[in-house]
């Protein structure tokens, strides 16, 4: 029986062709996968049609592929619910539901959502009837200058729909993400905490003039 010689030499063939074979599948993966982005049609940088489905209706847009949502909603319809205020995804104020996740609306382009269930705080109320939360919101004054009411809402209603009975401090994590310059935190968790059946005692004290 003859016994199989190896040699430095062999060794080194052999390695230098596994590493020829191996590096020439991934170059043909690589060239696979730029084909199918090739192929994609290029959208823009000229408006283009964009059809979006915004609180259960859709709507086509002639629009650049750089407008964002926000931008749609406020500049191209008449849903100006969600607020523009820092335009960098930082406050919260142009908060809309995608699918059902609250989403800064300044942060997505419109051509990105376009099959995607958008809601905007004009959607929450069915045939004019306000929210439980919408309700409570008024009821416990859980606003001020009213500016960021809208997004803390969606927040809220997208924590809502997805955990019916929230704890505080799941109302609080969900609105992590919402700034209110008039510092009206107290009134807008008591509002959300009577949504849903929490109560709550009033932390007010009224003290008369004469009183004093």
């Amino acid at each position: 029986m003859s016994e199989e010689k190896f040699s430095r030499r062999s060794f080194f063939k052999g390695l230098g062709a596994t590493a020829v074979a191996t590096a020439a599948q991934r170059a043909e993966g690589v060239a696979e996968e730029l084909n199918k982005l090739n192929s994609e049609k290029i959208q823009g940088p000229g408006a283009v049609p964009i059809t979006l489905k915004i609180n259960g209706q859709p709507a086509t847009f002639q629009l650049e592929p750089r407008v964002t949502l926000l931008d749609v909603l406020r500049n191209h319809s008449s849903l100006t619910g969600a607020k523009e205020v820092c335009d960098r995804g930082s406050c919260g104020a142009c908060t809309v539901l995608l699918n059902g996740t609250a989403t800064y609306a300044c942060m997505v382009l419109a051509i990105e959502v376009q099959g995607a269930e958008i809601t905007t705080i004009e959607g929450l109320a069915a045939e004019g009837e306000m929210t439980p939360l919408q309700e409570a919101f008024i009821a416990c004054d859980g606003l001020q200058c009213g500016y960021c009411t809208p997004g803390f809402i969606m927040s809220l209603s997208a924590l809502i729909a997805k955990n019916p009975q929230p704890t505080e401090k799941d109302m609080r994590k969900a609105c992590s993400g919402n700034l209110c310059r008039c510092g009206s935190y107290p009134r807008v968790f008591e509002s959300a905490m009577k949504a849903v059946g929490i109560s709550v005692a009033s932390k007010c004290e009224i003290v008369r003039v004469g009183d004093v």
